[in-house]
């Protein structure tokens, strides 16, 4: 069962607007990389369901996460079918992406009033998508689309809550394009947890970058209250 709820879900993915997203096979080398987003501020990752066993290793870090790290929420992201979603569910993810938008995962997580954001990449399917319940669209993949998409969607729905993943990474300029388009926030992966970093196990790099992403991002989101 999730601990948090979606509305809990909703406004720490607005208020931070960061979302890492991360997967190893090794439950330590995962702790480590949880822990280091934690202490640089992120207070959601998405654990990308990957390899086998993985639901294996979600269920212990998610654990890890309920006692040692409070206020962390994880999710589950690379969903593709009812089935795992709700495997994933049971083991207490908080909210559920999808590389594609399929109504019978929009079902089982607004069964269990579970944050779920679909893959889409056009107006119909983001339209879709709310009808279905969605509450934050994930653009994807955003490298493809670009924040020119998103400002062309924010026109005729300035409501639709966008998080582009794939094509973001920390670079300010790209990330400054992003959210001056309208973006609620961000999934960024290897771009944040690279492979240099797992290889080196050089979590404290990688909390600096946490922080350093999430104080710009907070920075953009002021200026943008501005205009």
């Amino acid at each position: 069962m999730a601990k948090y709820s979606r509305l809990v879900v909703i406004n720490t993915m607005v208020e931070t607007g960061l979302v890492p997203l991360f997967y190893h096979e090794d439950i330590n080398i995962s702790k480590q990389v949880l822990k280091a987003c934690y202490d640089g501020g992120a207070r959601l990752l998405e654990f990308t369901n990957r390899g086998d066993f993985a639901h294996q290793v979600f269920e212990e870090l998610n654990r890890y996460a309920l006692e040692s790290l409070p206020g962390m929420i994880l999710g589950v992201g690379s969903v593709t079918d009812a089935g795992s979603a709700s495997l994933y569910m049971q083991l207490g993810a908080n909210f559920i992406v999808t590389p594609v938008l399929r109504e019978d995962i929009a079902k089982v997580c607004n069964r269990r009033k579970v944050l779920w954001s679909p893959g889409c990449g056009s107006l119909t399917e983001i339209a879709n998508a709310e009808e279905l319940g969605c509450e934050i669209v994930k653009l994807f993949p955003g490298g493809i689309y670009g924040p020119n998409f998103v400002k062309a969607v924010k026109g005729p729905q300035p409501w639709t809550m966008i998080m582009p993943t794939g094509g973001v990474s920390t670079d300010k300029e790209n990330l400054t394009a992003w959210f001056t388009a309208g973006v609620t926030c961000v999934g960024i992966g290897s771009k944040l947890i690279s492979k240099e970093v797992i290889a080196n196990r050089d979590f404290e790099k990688l909390k600096n970058n946490v922080s350093k992403t999430i104080a710009f991002i907070k920075e953009l989101k002021k200026q943008a209250t501005k205009i």
